[in-house]
């Protein structure tokens, strides 16, 4: 008698980022600036005094005080993962029993729900609709309403690129005792992060990643900020080696450079602005594009008549971008890279 899969491994499909040798990568919402030229060097001093026959610090400790001193934080409220999607999946095996609920916001990253599946747990999602934005009243109903015990939800958001802000994120926070967290990996493209009150509350977790504005998701780096309650148990409930030395090691030598870093986002967000206009301005002469969402983030979310249709078009010229139903969501990249995207929409629209 052969071995059978259950029934939440059977139905499971991987997931599945565009694969491929494009030569313009507008879809995954990664940095086209790359640190390993100017970090080489120090890539290697650190990596060569490694004692690779040492487990490394399970706590990240010198990594955690980088980055707590970037963002003006206390280390000892931080908590490294190995990108914030181990966190994500932490969270929600560990603050949720089975059975019990959680609320999502549709859209939003599709990987909250696929661990609260995983692990056994009701999902609700609570439709945006039309305008994608959030209203802080209509998610507190949602969570009386439900009786979820956790809130999860990205800001600014991933895929809408809208943000909410900060003064409406503290209503929701203020107004439940359910577990809230934030998702902030594209936070760095705005201002209405809530990192510096996070510690004052006692439902509130921030997420945070290195593989956007820091530019470095190749070492698959992300942190966790609560008070010292939740950032106990969430260092309890990880695993005990989470984060690899190799990773410690030079996500140091990246968060310590601030200068470098505030002086990357500001070139990614006017490169960002730049093709956002130029989205806005082909709206108006191609009746495909029906809506270009203002974006907070590093890319625009772009709503067509035929999105599919276009997202395939780019692809046969080697440029990839994220299909997602009726949208598009569309990297900002390097001027030449926008250029040539711009110019083969401009030809592939009606």
């Amino acid at each position: 008698m052969s071995y059978q899969l259950n029934d939440k491994l059977s139905a499971l499909v991987p997931y599945q980022p565009i694969s491929g040798d494009y030569k313009i990568r507008l879809d995954a919402n990664e940095s086209y600036l790359n640190f390993a030229d100017g970090f080489a060097g120090r890539f290697a001093s650190v990596v060569a005094n490694l004692d690779f026959n040492r487990y490394p610090d399970p706590y990240a400790g010198k990594l955690c005080k980088t980055f707590a001193d970037r963002y003006s934080l206390n280390a000892d409220f931080i908590t490294a993962s190995n990108g914030s999607d181990e966190m994500i999946g932490v969270i929600i095996a560990s603050f949720l029993k089975k059975g019990e609920t959680m609320l999502t916001l549709t859209p939003d990253f599709s990987m909250y729900t696929f661990y609260a599946e995983m692990y056994e747990c009701k999902v609700n999602s609570l439709d945006k609709g039309e305008s994608l934005e959030i209203n802080p009243e209509t998610v507190l109903k949602a969570l009386r309403d439900t009786g979820a015990r956790l809130l999860i939800f990205s800001n600014p958001c991933n895929p809408t690129s809208l943000g909410l802000a900060r003064e409406d994120v503290l209503k929701i926070v203020q107004g439940t005792d359910a577990l809230v967290v934030i998702d902030e990996a594209y936070m760095d493209f705005w201002d209405q992060s809530i990192l510096d009150v996070a510690c004052d509350y006692d439902n509130v977790i921030v997420l945070k990643t290195c593989s956007k504005a820091v530019g470095a998701a190749a070492i698959r780096l992300g942190f966790a900020i609560a008070n010292q309650a939740l950032t106990n148990a969430m260092r309890a409930a990880k695993s005990p080696y989470n984060v690899s030395a190799l990773t410690q090691a030079v996500g140091e030598v990246i968060l310590s450079e601030r200068n470098l870093l505030q002086r990357c986002v500001k070139e990614i967000l006017n490169s960002k602005n730049d093709l956002q206009a130029s989205l806005q301005t082909l709206a108006e002469e191609k009746s495909d594009i029906t809506k270009v969402f203002e974006s907070c983030t590093n890319f625009i979310f772009v709503k067509l008549a035929n999105a599919k249709t276009v997202y395939e078009a780019l692809l046969s010229k080697s440029i990839a971008v994220r299909h997602m139903g009726d949208y598009l969501r569309i990297t900002a990249g390097s001027e030449d890279e926008n250029k040539e995207l711009l110019k083969e929409l401009r030809q592939i629209l009606q």
